[in-house]
């Protein structure tokens, strides 16, 4: 199974499913990728759910999701259908349903598809660990079944679809007992529910794996895809990193985790869950799928190490092992991956330019702080430093103008082909380019000859970014190779949204598998600063290299109990000076005390205006007034000893 959930290493193919009318519209199959995103208006609020709506599906939208907590606002689905159908727009709704089966019935009897999470439409989640035997265990499948199986019915005679979306924040105590909080764990929580469907000959079927943390996400993915593959199964699947966030990391994360399985051909409909308005992330779901669209009639990667023994038995794609590499200098081994900020287009190198990536310049002091987003190295190409560089940043220019240096200290040279790389016994690290063209068995060999003084940097060929890149990753791992790795990467993009998504879903793709000690990110475009800041984004939704405060905030729906994207602007203004701390803003209890157990610290709604604390999975101060939620927020971060106050510039 190890290999077993793609359908291509060398070329984009998209794997093969069964088609699901929802409605009319078919997904899955030699559909295209379908777009949708969710309202966050109270769902009784029949006229500001419907214009709601219409900006969402102006906006790209095929399919509106629309929460329904009870029966009340299942039932108020009619009205909403009736009146979108009135103003002429027919995309199809699908009612989101957690705790509430009899909501699902009706709702199932009204909307185009249902979504159901089985960690919570037949158990309720109270964090007990139980001890189950085997007849208690299929005891409580067989309860399942009894309390599912109306809605399945339903569905049959409506013809109405089902997504069977499974939550990594609301596990069921059941599996978390079984399973532990695990992608494994989260698949047989969907294929429990699968097959009972599947026992009624009900095949209207669309699977999701969704989490915050883009790892488990991707790997929870690939875990169904082969179990399914291996089961003769070939259901379509929503894709989506959950609680992603707003701005430029909630679409760095998105990009990571979605970018990273529609590489591999997995995804039939997309929905980018940020905390932002609705009709803000269907655009950024059309920008991710649209790189794909041509992607099919590209030339495919020449060589296939997926088959080769000695790479499945040290690559497994459903748990993250980073790549052995040995450590020279501070690059490769146990150190934090580095970051390469590129100013060789530059004439010269002021401290102005050292600023924009990420080092703080005090004039006044003629002193340099260290920063938590600074670059550890800036390559000058030909220039040559006119000024002593700030203590812990690193240099790199090309070889003919380091040889030139009188001074060479923290300055080290740059190969820009294998076969020019003859290393000083006076220079401990040495860059050296490396394509996929270039390993041939003689520069392997040459390579392996300087293990102890080398840094590869390894730079595409072609758009097959990831493909190409992974494939020379296995080759090195195939010939035992361990010298550390710097992923190049150049985008010669003019929009910064689009660089942010590519590059997230290039690079991270390869550092969600473990691949790569360094990004060495650039853009004739872009600035310094951006792609600077977006290197170590990549990092941090990547969980490889912590460098500032962590959001895991949901997208707001129409159970969020307060203003989800002021509160989330309000907290991110006064603790996103916390380097490492993770924070859950969850708008209601649905995945909430879930998503704690991957945050630090929660502020979760849970009543009007009432906030819930959190201290990862146990509730620290229940029923807050929000006046003074967030300042009780930051006492309980103080009292661990997580506060830091932060620095007035």
């Amino acid at each position: 199974m190890n290999f077993n959930y793609t359908s291509s290493f060398t070329a984009y193919k998209r794997r093969t499913t069964r088609t699901v009318m929802i409605g009319d519209i078919p997904l899955g199959s030699d559909y295209p990728i379908r777009i949708q995103s969710m309202t966050t208006t109270d769902t009784m609020d029949t006229i500001k759910t419907v214009e709601q709506s219409i900006r969402m599906i102006d906006a790209g939208c095929e399919f509106v999701r629309i929460t329904a907590p009870s029966i009340n606002e299942a039932r108020n689905l009619e009205q909403i259908k009736k009146e979108l159908r009135n103003r002429g727009y027919n995309a199809p709704l699908i009612a989101d349903i957690h705790f509430t089966p009899n909501a699902a019935e009706m709702a199932a009897r009204i909307v185009e598809k249902v979504r159901i999470n089985p960690g919570n439409y037949v158990d309720k989640k109270k964090f007990e660990n139980i001890e189950y035997t085997d007849i208690e265990y299929h005891a409580e499948l067989d309860r399942i079944r009894e309390r599912f199986l109306p809605l399945v019915k339903i569905c049959k005679e409506y013809g109405t679809a089902m997504r069977i979306g499974t939550n990594h924040g609301s596990l069921s105590d059941r599996i978390m007992s079984r399973y532990g909080d695990t992608p494994l764990g989260m698949v047989e929580s969907a294929m429990e529910f699968l097959q009972i469907c599947r026992d009624e000959n009900y095949h209207q079927i669309v699977l999701s794996m969704k989490a915050s943390n883009a790892q488990v996400m991707v790997q929870a993915y690939r875990l169904l895809v082969a179990k399914m593959n291996l089961e003769g199964m070939d259901y379509p699947l929503h894709v989506g990193v959950t609680e992603a966030g707003d701005g430029e990391d909630g679409r760095t994360k998105s990009a990571v985790g979605i970018g990273c399985l529609l590489e591999d051909g997995i995804g039939d409909t997309v929905r980018v869950s940020l905390t932002e308005d609705p009709e803000f992330e269907a655009p950024v779901a059309i920008a991710l799928v649209n790189r794909y669209n041509e992607r099919a009639i590209e030339k495919p990667i020449s060589i296939d190490l997926s088959k080769d023994e000695s790479i499945n038995q040290a690559f497994s794609p459903y748990e993250y092992k980073k790549r052995t590499s040995i450590e020279i200098e501070n690059i490769g081994g146990t150190q934090v991956p580095r970051v390469v900020s590129d100013m060789s287009h530059l004439s010269e190198i002021t401290e102005f330019d050292l600023q924009q990536c990420g080092h703080i310049y005090d004039a006044k002091l003629d002193k340099w702080h260290m920063n938590d987003q600074g670059a550890d190295y800036v390559y000058l190409g030909n220039i040559q430093p006119s000024f002593m560089l700030p203590n812990g940043l690193k240099a790199i220019v090309d070889i003919d103008t380091w040889q030139k240096l009188s001074n060479a200290k923290n300055i080290y040279p740059y190969f820009n082909h294998i076969s020019l790389f003859k290393p000083n016994i006076e220079c401990p690290l040495n860059f050296v380019l490396t394509t996929i063209n270039d390993l041939t068995l003689p520069s392997i060999d040459t390579l392996k000859q300087y293990q102890n003084c080398a840094v590869l940097v390894l730079k595409p060929t072609t758009a097959n970014v990831v493909k190409e890149l992974r494939q020379l990753f296995w080759l090195l791992m195939k010939h035992n190779i361990t010298l550390p790795v710097i992923i190049q990467n150049h985008y010669p993009t003019q929009n910064n949204e689009t660089l942010v998504l590519h590059a997230s879903t290039d690079i991270g793709s390869l550092f969600i598998d473990g691949f790569g000690d360094g990004i060495w990110l650039g853009s004739s475009q872009s600035s310094i600063s951006t792609s600077n800041r977006l290197a170590f984004g990549i990092l941090q939704a990547c969980r490889c290299r912590i460098s500032k405060t962590e959001y895991i905030s949901c997208p707001s729906c129409g159970r969020t109990l307060f203003d989800l994207q002021d509160t989330t602007a309000m907290i991110r203004k006064r603790t996103d000076h916390l380097k490492g701390v993770k924070i859950a803003i969850m708008g209601c209890i649905v995945n909430g005390p879930g998503e704690m157990a991957d945050a630090d610290y929660g502020y979760v709604g849970s009543g009007v205006d009432k906030i819930t604390l959190y201290r990862n999975k146990d509730v620290v101060k229940r029923n807050l007034p929000s006046s003074v939620a967030v300042d009780e927020l930051i006492a309980l971060i103080a009292e661990d000893g997580n506060w830091i106050e932060k620095e007035q510039n």
